[in-house]
């Protein structure tokens, strides 16, 4: 006997065959699970494994993922959707990355003065080695012996350099600012037909480096050569010795106004120092590599100094100019305000600096 029911759609639903007694009833797929759905809503355990998960309907879709205003759609992202995105990068990367450089280069100088600092006192554990006193000479760059811890002069064997004192300064030769060289010559010293001495120019953020005798040495930081050179003076001149001065030192103790006088400073060379108060400022700004240039704008308008009262603070540029160089320097110049120096009379990229 057959039975066949439809549902409301009109489909053969379900078939039922009666056959003789003792056979089975056999019931098609669909109803076989309709059937186990029922038993599980009564409570009945299945034995053919765990519930399917449930279908959804043809063309069904969630309208979280796959809207096409949304920016998880499964799909993919639309051009515009990149643009915008992209745009929402770039500017916040054009926000972010002037603060990240100020900070980078704040950073640079605190560390800056942290050398400084260890410069203080490597130096002054020199003076209290030399009774108060730095050696002066008449060699092209006086006091670098001091600045690189080993002796070089023309008399000097570069197979058996000795060293100056006792302090290695290679980890504070450098402003954190200023560490890459720039790989050009600047000068060199020669005796017998061999040079002595080679060095390397620095810039405004490269360091010096001494290439002869080696081994290589970098810095970035200058002692001021009028304290360390016979010409000009610190302490009087001997009339009888035809402008040689009495004295091969500089007496660090002697000297007034030791707040004023710059010790170690940024520099582009192992020494620096200003000749005279006339000196112009650099017409450019200078940006490759420079030898003898004191003007430097390492530190955002200023540079970092130390002087010989053992004080370390940043140094504005135009500030340059009322420095105590040397005891006869006039520090109230025409490069001054106390000597009259107009706004207008500074280079364009000085202009917007600090007056002293």
């Amino acid at each position: 006997m057959e039975f066949s029911g439809w549902d409301c759609q009109g489909r053969a639903d379900v078939t039922l065959m009666r056959f003789g007694e003792g056979q089975s009833l056999s019931v098609p797929r669909i109803a076989r699970r309709r059937m186990g759905a029922g038993a599980m809503r009564r409570g009945e355990s299945q034995t053919r494994g765990p519930k399917p998960a449930a279908r959804r309907p043809r063309g069904w879709s969630d309208p979280i993922t796959n809207d096409p205003s949304s920016l998880i759609d499964s799909i993919g992202f639309t051009l515009i959707e990149l643009l915008v995105v992209i745009s929402i990068i770039a500017l916040l990367l054009a926000l972010l990355l002037p603060a990240v450089h100020r900070a980078r280069r704040q950073a640079g100088a605190v560390v800056c003065r942290a050398h400084l600092r260890q410069w203080a006192t490597a130096l002054s554990l020199y003076l209290v080695d030399h009774e108060g006193r730095f050696p002066r000479t008449s060699e092209l760059l006086p006091g670098i012996s001091i600045v690189r811890g080993l002796y070089i002069t023309h008399r000097t064997d570069p197979n058996a350099p000795e060293r100056s004192h006792g302090v290695r300064t290679d980890d504070i030769a450098c402003c954190p600012l200023a560490t890459k060289t720039t790989g050009d010559r600047a000068f060199g010293s020669m005796a017998k037909g061999t040079f002595f001495m080679e060095v390397n120019s620095g810039g405004t953020f490269a360091a010096w480096e001494i290439t002869t005798p080696p081994p290589s040495f970098r810095g970035s930081y200058g002692l001021n050569r009028f304290l360390f050179s016979t010409l000009p003076p610190f302490e009087g001149i001997n009339p009888s010795s035809m402008g040689r001065y009495a004295k091969p030192y500089t007496d660090v103790c002697s000297l007034q106004g030791r707040g004023n006088i710059p010790l170690l400073l940024d520099a582009v060379d192992p020494v620096c120092g200003m000749a005279t108060e006339t000196l112009p400022p650099p017409v450019m700004e200078p940006a490759g590599p420079s030898s003898r240039v004191l003007c430097i704008n390492r530190h955002h308008t200023a540079i970092n100094g130390l002087f010989l009262d053992w004080s370390i603070r940043p140094i504005g540029l135009k500030e340059l100019w009322t420095l105590n160089w040397y005891l006869d320097f006039n520090t109230a110049g025409p490069w001054t305000k106390a000597g009259g120096v107009k706004p207008e009379d500074w280079p364009l990229w000085l202009r917007k600096f600090k007056d002293y």
